[in-house]
C-alpha cells in the first residue's frame, strides 16, 4: 500500500561527508549525490526508494540542491538526469547552469 507523503514536511539533510542530500522517508532514504569543486557542483545521481517515487521527494531533492548551489554561488553541471530534467521543468534555476553546458 502506498501511503501518501508530503514533500513539504520532509526535511533534507545535506550529509557533506558523503556528498548527497539525503531524505528519510518511511524508514527509507533517497538521495541526490553530488561532486562540490571550486565554484561549481557537479549533480551525478538521484534515487528514490521503490513505492516513494512520483510523490514529489525527488523534486525535493532537487530544490533543496539547487537552493544550496545558489546559496553558495555555485555553478551546476547537471549530469544526473534527473536534476537536469528539473531544471529544464523550472526554468528559475536555468541561470545556475554551466553556461553552454547541454542537459
Amino acid at each position: 500500500m502506498n501511503t501518501h507523503i508530503d514533500p513539504s514536511a520532509l526535511v533534507v539533510t545535506n550529509n557533506i561527508e558523503k556528498s548527497r542530500f539525503e531524505l528519510v522517508v518511511t524508514g527509507k532514504m533517497a538521495i541526490a549525490e553530488y561532486i562540490e569543486l571550486e565554484g561549481k557542483i557537479v549533480f551525478t545521481h538521484t534515487e528514490v526508494p521503490l513505492g516513494l517515487e512520483g510523490q514529489g521527494i525527488g523534486s525535493k531533492l532537487a530544490t533543496e540542491g539547487l537552493s544550496y548551489a545558489r546559496q553558495k554561488n555555485k555553478i551546476v553541471l547537471p549530469l544526473c538526469p534527473y536534476i537536469a530534467a528539473y531544471i529544464r521543468r523550472h526554468p528559475e534555476y536555468k541561470d545556475l547552469v554551466l553556461p553552454g553546458f547541454t542537459y
